[in-house]
């Protein structure tokens, strides 16, 4: 079985490859019919014994995202990649479509950044619970039980064409928490689009308008910066979502991230055959 365009990147420790909106990372919780990515990967590598296969899984998406995801292929760069991630060494940059309204709430104690019309960028800073039975996460006071601080660098651009009452905003994670992204974008009077759990009110065709754009890391074994980036899926064209990118990140913002990795190496491995 075959990946097709959609595998981005692969040596013989690792492979990157681009999520479907709507499709399951990996689990047992794909409905009858539908198959997790982790299963079509695993029947990539090893369409005779696809059980049979090491796959290390080192980061995740929510089902209704689509985007960029790393897997490892031997435990050892399971171990390096994993750290990575812990240790916060990867730049992660995700983009979203989101309806430009003002916010309805104000926000917690605890939460910083702008509310209702945000600047061109800055960072928002809140505290959120966990999804617990309703799947849904709060903004809570800081310091509230069980609560865990997010942190997210955002950028919102012009530089494209939208259907009217809709924006482009850029979002660069320091923290990982669970639906961080698009709690901190509702709580700003910015839900992305099809994102009808967080007060979104424009459909979307499948998912919703987020998606993990780039990922900036070390290569697990090698050392060498590796900048991937995921295409956008076609449904963004298809609904209207055309994005110019001009540059990789904006201002300070790139400053930032230049710590991390150089921006301007792009690591090219062959695919197997």
């Amino acid at each position: 079985m075959g990946l097709g365009s959609r595998l981005l990147f692969e040596d013989e420790h690792c492979l990157a490859i681009v999520k479907a909106a709507g499709q399951f990372s990996q689990g047992s919780w794909a409905p009858p019919g539908e198959q997790t990515l982790e299963g079509e990967v695993r029947e990539y590598l090893n369409p005779a014994g696809p059980s049979s296969v090491y796959l290390g899984i080192v980061h995740r998406l929510d089902r209704p995202v689509s985007g960029l995801l790393v897997w490892a292929k031997t435990t050892k760069s399971a171990r390096r990649l994993s750290q990575q991630f812990e240790r916060r060494r990867v730049e992660k940059e995700y983009w979203a479509i989101v309806e430009d309204t003002e916010a309805k709430a104000q926000p917690e104690r605890g939460s910083t950044g702008p509310i209702a019309r945000s600047p061109v960028e800055g960072t928002w800073i809140d505290w959120l619970t966990s999804a617990g039975v309703s799947g849904v996460v709060r903004a809570v006071s800081a310091g509230t039980e069980r609560a865990r601080q997010a942190v997210t660098r955002f950028g919102l651009e012009d530089t494209s064409s939208l259907p009217p009452g809709c924006r482009w905003l850029r979002l660069w994670p320091e923290t990982g928490r669970t639906h961080q992204l698009r709690v901190q974008a509702a709580l700003r009077g910015l839900p992305i689009v099809g994102d009808a759990n967080y007060g979104a009110s424009k459909s979307f065709p499948r998912g919703i308008a987020l998606h993990a754009r780039r990922l900036g890391l070390r290569h697990p074994i090698l050392g060498t910066p590796l900048e991937l980036i995921a295409p956008l899926p076609a449904t963004w064209a298809e609904h209207g979502f055309i994005l110019t990118d001009n540059q990789s990140m904006t201002g300070s913002l790139k400053n930032q991230a230049g710590r991390l990795f150089d921006t301007s190496i792009a690591q090219e491995v062959p695919r197997r055959s």
